[in-house]
């Protein structure tokens, strides 16, 4: 009989179908191509792409950053955590059994409305070890379809700590470039600063001999006053980068280590790659179709609860009032039981679970999509930014040129007494202005690269991913 019980039990789990919809990647529209296609593009999907620098230094600090984040440190617990997560999700799928052991002493009262009979041993030891069990039988798929959830909650929790990688390199990539092109602002300021304080003292001494007004002495004091007020400028922003890497790397505020010069640093080649390629490269694309396919499967836990629930209870045991007895024959005790559940009434609260889940799913599905078109458009903006920024610099560089040049005939118009020294000012002053505006945008150049790469995502971030070291308690 008891056979033949287990026999339909075991049936009844072979044929139970997982009601809820089964999850497939929704079709998505992607553009053919980049709409500014690069013919020097490389692959470099599985490379340290910032090794390209040529910096050491910079490598070591993205290193550092990967090991000390607490950015990267918070994502790794969150997914240590989705892994606990997911065992309890799981766990559901298997029958829980429980051991219970009691032992003690204990007397009757002798003179109660039913007197304990003589033979009766009072005060009495008792002694009991028992097994029980429960097990719910997953006729409907509404445990599979959580652990199912549950699994995707955890890619998903992955992906986002790859995207915590992601930006991460990036930022650093980015707060070192920055700070080596403020660096070089100061030493342009610096340089000009100290080259119109020559000619502030020259001046002076002219003045002081009669041989210029005092109007021009001060047209030259202004713009040297001018180059000294721009440098604590640059310098207060090389200081508030400096306290912004260092948060990146997991430190307190002090100064940052240099390695090579704006100059020295060698731009990265532009990536190659198609648009679809982003649905395998992207951790916030694969993050939001894990999210996806969780609420595509909570669908189906939350109409599992129009069916009934069976489940099995039992337990197994001994129970005796003599210890050297408690494991014999006549001292084993045992029970087992089915149950069936069925929802009758429940005033609509199952259908707006359904409901609710559904509504879910679609937010989730409008979230998928509108994370891939942020993804094409992150990647066709960098893309034109570098394009056009190199355009840019081009020509700043051809008006950087003219300008020096411009400025040192202007000093042998004046010095042969054809001008006057307004027209060796305004040249510098323009000048200066435009060395400032090519370091700005040789800075703006390698950021571009820089989000050039973290917007098309890659086998680089596995690449990144090798160098944390963090175990699962956090310690390094």
């Amino acid at each position: 009989m008891n056979r033949g019980i287990f026999s339909v039990i075991i049936a009844l789990i072979l044929a139970g179908c997982a009601v809820g919809p089964d999850y497939r990647r929704p079709a998505m529209e992607s553009p053919s191509a980049w709409r500014i296609e690069e013919k020097a593009a490389q692959e470099t999907a599985n490379s340290a792409w910032w090794s390209q620098f040529n910096d050491p230094v910079l490598n070591a600090l993205i290193d550092e950053a990967l090991r000390s984040n607490f950015d990267l440190r918070i994502a790794t617990a969150r997914v240590n955590e989705y892994v606990g997560r997911y065992w309890v999700w799981r766990s559901g799928l298997f029958p829980q059994i429980w051991g219970n052991a009691d032992a003690g002493r204990s007397r009757a009262s002798e003179e109660g409305a039913a007197p304990l009979s003589s033979q009766v041993e009072n005060p009495a030891d008792f002694y009991q070890g028992v097994f029980n069990g429960n097990w719910e039988i997953d006729l409907w798929g509404k445990l599979r379809r959580a652990t199912e959830a549950g699994r995707a909650d955890l890619l998903a929790t992955e992906e986002a700590r790859r995207g915590v990688i992601l930006s991460l390199v990036s930022a650093v990539a980015n707060g070192y470039v920055s700070l080596r092109d403020l660096d070089m602002q100061r030493e342009i300021a610096i340089r000009t600063a100290k080259t119109r304080e020559d000619a502030y003292k020259l001046f002076k001494q002219r003045f002081e001999g009669g041989v210029l007004s005092e109007l021009e002495l001060n047209q030259v004091k202004s713009e040297y006053e001018q180059a000294l007020a721009t440098i604590p400028q640059i310098e207060k922003q090389v200081a508030f980068q400096e306290n912004a890497l260092n948060l990146l790397l997991g430190r307190n505020p002090g100064p940052i280590p240099r390695g090579r010069t704006m100059n020295e640093l060698v731009l990265p080649v532009v990536p190659a790659g198609l648009p679809s390629d982003l649905l395998e490269k992207r951790p916030d694309i694969r993050q939001a179709e894990q999210a996806l396919i969780a609420a595509n499967a909570r669908i189906g836990v939350a109409r599992a609860r129009y069916f009934p629930t069976l489940s099995l209870t039992g337990f197994f045991g001994w129970a005796s009032a003599d210890l050297s007895n408690l494991f014999s024959g006549p001292a084993r005790v045992w029970s087992w039981s089915g149950s069936l559940t069925a929802p009758i009434f429940t005033g609509g609260a199952i259908y707006g679970q359904v409901k609710m889940a559904e509504a879910i799913q679609q937010q989730t599905l409008f979230g998928y999509q509108k994370t891939i078109q942020t993804a094409f458009q992150e990647v066709e903006d960098a893309l034109v930014d570098q394009k056009r920024t190199r355009e840019q610099l081009e020509a700043q560089k051809r008006q950087m040129d003219a300008l020096r040049e411009y400025t040192r005939f202007a000093r042998l118009r004046y010095e042969n007494g054809l001008t006057s020294y307004i027209e060796v000012l305004d040249a510098e002053r323009s000048l200066f202005s435009t060395e400032l505006s090519y370091a700005q945008t040789q800075g703006i150049l390698f950021g571009a690269l820089v989000n050039l790469y973290k917007a098309m995502g890659g086998g680089w971030v596995v690449e990144a991913d090798k160098r944390t070291v963090l175990s699962a308690d956090g310690k390094q």
